[in-house]
């Protein structure tokens, strides 16, 4: 009777031992949620498995949807069957990547974890009076605890983290020369036009970086209009010389700045539309240049400016095309250059629409001649405006030569009804050069739609994706390095060619680094262009829409590469094991054939790495004391596929000049590539549409050091934290390594360290570069999407960076220039 009246007394309580009252809708609520997540995985798992992926997903799906109608019923076996899941579910996980992959796990326990937590959690509903409200708590908490330490523990030992010992440089070595032309000053957009982006300033060293504090910030005053809010992305890195900054804004103001205190000395604004924006506006730097003798000048030189006439010039490229000469002193139009202070580079192309030809890198100044690639706005149309490379006189703004590679012996100047050849390939990103040899170095592009070959003519196959070293007084090619044959993965060079001396038998020799977006790194000689390292022809996967036009094999650098292994089933990613399942379909059904996969129509197929990199124009630091290389880079994959003229056309693709029109956008996604049998739809970073997670696990951008010596990795460690990244683009504030996309790249100290931005989580950080470890870091007002530079001023050593953001990197947009110094004394 006792009993009796204690059950009566408890709503909550059934003869039975099941709920009643409002504990049944409780549980039936997670019943529910645990078989409708049941059904999914299962009718998914089954799709997965027909297409020969892994059991895991339907075997799960029907566990939980056993547990669920259980549940409903108010069963504890419903319980039980759950935790059977989980616990397979826990064996399966570590036995697929292990328990030192912590990123890898966060789908595959994450969500079943929670689940499990809730069942726990419902216990005393299900066994009322039999298992209490405090110990279903603590197996609550005790779960959590457990998930947590695993979660800690797995992130800190992820296996992308491996160390070894830098070299420290001997007692009293010298760097040699032509280290000298950086210190106080930081004369080039590269730090030289050797472009290794190295100080021998050793004022800030991780025993003092700590200190480090903000010693100004300079706002440019140059934000998008409404118009041009989704396609900015400032990207500039200052010059330093004597006691002045120069450096141009998103839109092409140049400024000048007082280098101990930020102040504005000067600004002038060339006027630039933004009708001319191709996909982000951006001026990664500017090109100072002085009248004066050089060694190894050209036998007539070009006339020297008279004194206060522009003898000191600051010269950059706009997105509309020009090259623009201002008075260093006073920001003044150079009336002797060009007209009016400017030349157009944009004569001689025939038709231009605005947007699709622009200068977004500083040009590069050898021997007095200005020597200018341009960008060529991706994707939209074969017949799009020439990829000429020209040369202009620097005093003068005179067109000495223009190289356009299917008319070597091309005279100028051009007829009236001439043009230049359309479509050839471009650069778009900073050359380097050799002031002594009279070369500049030309990261070449693709040509104008990235992803067909088939009517590429006999120069555009040899020329493009290659390092070009041409001859600044005639203009021609020395000689060339072909890193992608007939490329259709838009693997175009973006890192400018870094210049050193590297050890042969026959001793040191003039050389240069080229990184790659595909990963590889080649030393190549940089007289001849012979690689001083080995370079092997390697089988490349065939088939595609091309086949015809597929390359049998691909060079690959036997010296280094910063691209990892092939993708997997196993690496595909998500939120939950909802979305790694449905990127894990997506993997199956795509083309992979692994590098250099064919594109396809009737399929998507899979790049990677990605066309962001391997190593984009950030390009790599170098040591020459340490003789190390820092790279960061990015590892992504893309998830592509070609479309049908007659389908991109009822979606109403067109080139800019047409339907379409617009500025910015995601460069690949739904470019027409006009003139061609095919568009192109590229998924960068290759996203789920809901969550926008990537479907490939983390890290997804690294930083490495690199013996120069011998490619020996030294160490290697994901860089960018979580903070910003998130589902459904909601930031997650996680102050947690994670390995983010990044862009822009890295200065190096002979202090010892590696001062770099460039990841999406806006923090600027300065590295250990014989630990890899960060030492100091400070969180950006907008995105650090630009190379940091260092110089001396007042008897303080600066570090400085544009936070501008960038739209394509999803960071926020800004105009701040900031300037960092250790406290004055």
């Amino acid at each position: 009777m006792a009993d009796r009246r204690d059950m009566s007394a408890n709503p909550e309580r059934r003869g039975d031992g099941r709920p009643s009252g409002a504990g049944v809708w409780v549980v039936r609520a997670l019943a529910l949620v645990i078989f409708l997540i049941g059904l999914v995985l299962a009718g998914g798992g089954a799709w997965l498995l027909s297409l020969g992926g892994s059991a895991y997903y339907v075997l799960a799906g029907l566990g939980l949807i056993v547990a669920g109608v259980l549940l409903a019923r108010g069963r504890m076996s419903g319980a039980l069957v759950y935790a059977v899941v989980f616990a397979a579910t826990l064996i399966w996980a570590f036995w697929e990547v292990g328990i030192a992959n912590g990123w890898a796990l966060v789908p595959r326990l994450v969500g079943p974890l929670v689940l499990m937590m809730l069942v726990v959690a419902v216990l005393p509903l299900l066994r009322p009076g039999r298992i209490g409200w405090g110990g279903a708590l603590g197996g609550v908490v005790g779960l959590a605890v457990l998930a947590v330490v695993v979660t800690v523990i797995s992130i800190q030992a992820a296996p992308d983290r491996q160390m070894a010992a830098v070299p420290r440089p001997e007692a009293g070595s010298m760097p040699d020369p032509s280290i000298r032309e950086t210190g106080a000053d930081w004369p080039a957009y590269g730090g030289t036009y050797s472009s290794r982006r190295y100080s021998p300033l050793s004022q800030i060293t991780p025993e003092n970086v700590g200190q480090l504090q903000r010693a100004w910030l300079y706002h440019t005053g140059d934000l998008p209009s409404e118009e041009a809010k989704d396609s900015y992305g400032a990207e500039t890195t200052p010059l330093k010389i004597g006691d002045t900054l120069y450096l141009c804004s998103a839109k092409n103001i140049l400024i000048a700045l007082d280098a101990a205190t930020g102040e504005e000395r000067w600004r002038h604004d060339p006027g630039v539309e933004d009708k001319y924006i191709p996909y982000t506006a951006a001026c990664r730097g500017v090109s100072y240049f002085e009248g004066a003798d050089v060694a190894g000048a050209p036998a007539a030189p070009p006339a020297m400016p008279t004194e206060g006439d522009c003898a000191t010039r600051i010269i950059e490229g706009t997105l509309d095309g020009r090259i623009i000469a201002v008075d260093a002193e006073t920001g003044t139009p150079c009336a002797g250059f060009g007209t009016n202070g400017a030349v157009d580079i944009k004569e001689g192309m025939g038709e231009v629409v605005p947007g699709m030809v622009s200068i977004t890198s500083p040009p590069v100044i050898v021997q007095g001649v200005i020597v200018t690639g341009h960008q060529v706005l991706d994707g939209q149309k074969r017949s799009a405006p020439s990829g000429v490379i020209q040369g202009y006189d620097a005093i003068t703004g005179e067109q000495r030569w223009a190289w356009d590679m299917t008319r070597p012996d091309l005279t100028l100047p051009l007829p009236e009804d001439d043009t230049y050849t359309r479509g050839t390939p471009n650069m778009w990103t900073t050359a380097s050069g050799d002031e002594e040899l009279g070369l500049v170095y030309l990261p070449m592009g693709n040509s104008a739609v990235d992803y067909w070959s088939g009517d590429r003519s006999e120069a555009e196959n040899q020329y493009s994706t290659s390092l070009v070293a041409i001859d600044v007084n005639t203009g021609r090619p020395a000689w060339s390095f072909q890193t992608v044959h007939k490329d259709v993965w838009d693997y175009d060079l973006g890192s400018q060619a870094t210049l050193v001396d590297y050890p042969t038998a026959d001793g040191p020799v003039p050389a240069l680094i080229l990184p790659s977006k595909q990963g590889d790194i080649y030393i190549l000689n940089r007289r001849t262009g012979e690689p001083l390292t080995g370079v092997e022809e390697r089988p490349a996967p065939q088939g595609g829409v091309e086949p015809d036009e597929r390359s049998p094999t691909q060079p690959a650098s036997l010296f280094h590469t910063l691209r990892k292994s092939d993708l997997t089933e196993a690496r595909m990613w998500g939120m939950s094991p909802i979305d790694q399942m449905i990127c894990r379909i997506q993997f199956r059904q795509a083309s992979y054939k692994g590098f250099y996969t064919p594109p396809t129509t009737d399929q998507h197929w899979i790049e990677y790495p990605g066309y962001n990199g391997g190593s984009d124009w950030g390009g790599v630091a170098v040591d020459p004391l340490r003789r190390v290389i820092i790279a960061n880079y990015n590892d992504m994959p893309n998830h592509n596929i070609l479309v049908p003229r007659e389908r991109a056309d009822e979606l109403g693709w067109a080139p800019r000049s047409e339907s379409r029109g617009e500025i910015g956008g995601q460069e690949g996604a739904g470019d027409p590539q006009a003139g061609t049998p095919y568009a192109i739809n590229v998924n960068a970073g290759w996203r789920l549409p809901v969550t926008l997670l990537l479907c490939k696990e983390p890290p997804y951008g690294g930083i490495r050091a690199i013996d120069m010596d011998t490619g020996q990795t030294l160490w290697d460690r994901p860089l960018g934290e979580a903070r910003t990244n998130g589902p459904f683009g909601i930031p997650s504030m996680l102050p947690v390594t994670i390995g983010t996309p990044n862009n822009g790249g890295s200065v190096v100290t002979a202090g010892g360290l590696i001062f770099i931005a460039a990841a999406t989580d806006n923090l600027i950080r300065a590295i250990d570069m014989e630990t890899g470890e960060t030492v100091w870091q400070d969180t950006l007002p907008a995105g650090g999407q630009a190379t940091p530079m260092t110089y001396e001023a007042g008897g303080r050593q600066y570090l400085v960076i544009m936070a501008g953001g960038h739209h394509f990197m999803e960071t926020p947009i800004g105009d701040e220039l900031i300037a960092y110094a250790l406290p004055a004394q």
